[in-house]
């Protein structure tokens, strides 16, 4: 999720509530910092493809292990991906 997109989201839905309004800065912050941590796994893959070497591939699993650990992505995508990941090195 984009700045831009967090933006948006947060001028369509009004807090009525002082919890909503706490609930909404709470997830304003919880957003970016997620998207932010689905960016880096995706970038650390991806280097990894280019050039797989086994300390990105110590890289790339400890971005999913810790990405699956905090619900950025769901534990499953996590294993499929080491596990298609560990084929490239046994090439």
């Amino acid at each position: 999720m984009t700045n831009l997109e967090v933006i948006r989201y947060t001028l369509v839905s009004m807090p009525i509530t002082k919890q909503a309004e706490k609930k909404l800065r709470h997830d304003r912050v919880r957003s970016i910092k997620t998207a932010k941590q689905r960016s880096d796994v995706r970038e650390i893959v991806k280097q990894f493809r280019k050039k797989p070497t086994k300390k990105g591939l110590d890289a790339a699993f400890k971005a999913l292990d810790k990405a699956a650990k905090l619900h950025v992505i769901h534990a499953n995508k996590a294993a499929r991906l080491k596990s298609r990941l560990s084929k490239l090195i046994a090439k």
